[in-house]
């Protein structure tokens, strides 16, 4: 499902909004890669090259099998597991200098281990960076997702694990609260043909396959009423900022 709405495509126009938004995190990190670094989660790659470029040594984890073949090539001194996680089970306590995990930690059951494991990786005084969605931002069910959180969510979270961390967030500006606010609208407009609310009752194995047809549908639609808005959003329409109601991802720095 590697290029499914349950991961952001670099390849899909209409991602294009939101592929630069996740892309962003990865600038954010870059200038902090040395090492030996980890990133769990890495879907696609397209975050790889801004980590590589750093790193001494690199090791990526990601449940796609088609991962290793999309970067491998490319990247040939990189190492690359594929497992589902957590947790992680052929790393080394105190091996990591860098843990990079962006948009995953949603996607994951056992949150709590997820954070255990990536503090037994680092070495002391290492660093864990990861990013997730607001929850309040969200502006309909993401079956994919297991759990999104609020702010109170995710520090009570990290406090179990981490002592000393800081969650800023990445914001937009008034370009990506414009496609946004559309977007917000379009679902909306499917939403209300869903009469007995089964978006929100459904279990989420059930829902998969019409969120992906809708999902795609609606993104589609976005690009073709507003195509300029969408492919004029770059990076540069996102940065970090400290926490506020415009909060669109958390920006998490892990110290162990």
């Amino acid at each position: 499902m590697l290029f499914s709405t349950e991961v952001t495509s670099s390849k899909i126009i209409s991602d294009n909004p939101l592929f630069q938004r996740t892309l962003k995190a990865y600038h954010l990190v870059a200038p902090h890669v040395h090492g030996n670094v980890l990133e769990i989660g890495c879907g696609e790659g397209y975050g790889v090259e801004l980590l590589y470029k750093n790193a001494e040594k690199l090791t990526l984890i990601d449940k796609s099998p088609y991962t290793a073949e999309f970067i491998n090539n490319k990247y040939p001194n990189t190492t690359i597991i594929q497992e589902k996680i957590p947790p992680l089970r052929t790393l080394a306590s105190n091996s990591f200098d860098v843990v990079v995990s962006f948009q995953v930690i949603e996607h994951i059951k056992e949150a709590e281990l997820y954070l255990e494991e990536i503090h037994r990786v680092l070495k002391p005084n290492g660093k864990a960076y990861i990013s997730t969605p607001n929850a309040v931002k969200t502006i309909a069910r993401n079956p994919w997702h297991y759990k999104e959180y609020t702010f109170e969510d995710l520090s009570n979270l990290i406090a179990k694990t981490f002592s000393n961390y800081t969650i800023q967030a990445v914001s937009g500006n008034e370009k990506t609260d414009a496609y946004y606010e559309k977007n917000k609208k379009s679902v909306a407009r499917f939403l209300r043909y869903d009469i007995f609310n089964l978006e929100q009752r459904i279990p989420s194995w059930l829902l998969q396959i019409p969120y992906e047809f809708a999902n795609r549908m609606n993104r589609k639609k976005l690009l073709n009423k507003n195509p300029e808005l969408v492919n004029s959003i770059t990076l540069d329409d996102y940065s970090l900022t400290e926490h506020s109601e415009a909060t669109l991802d958390f920006f998490c720095t892990l110290v162990k």
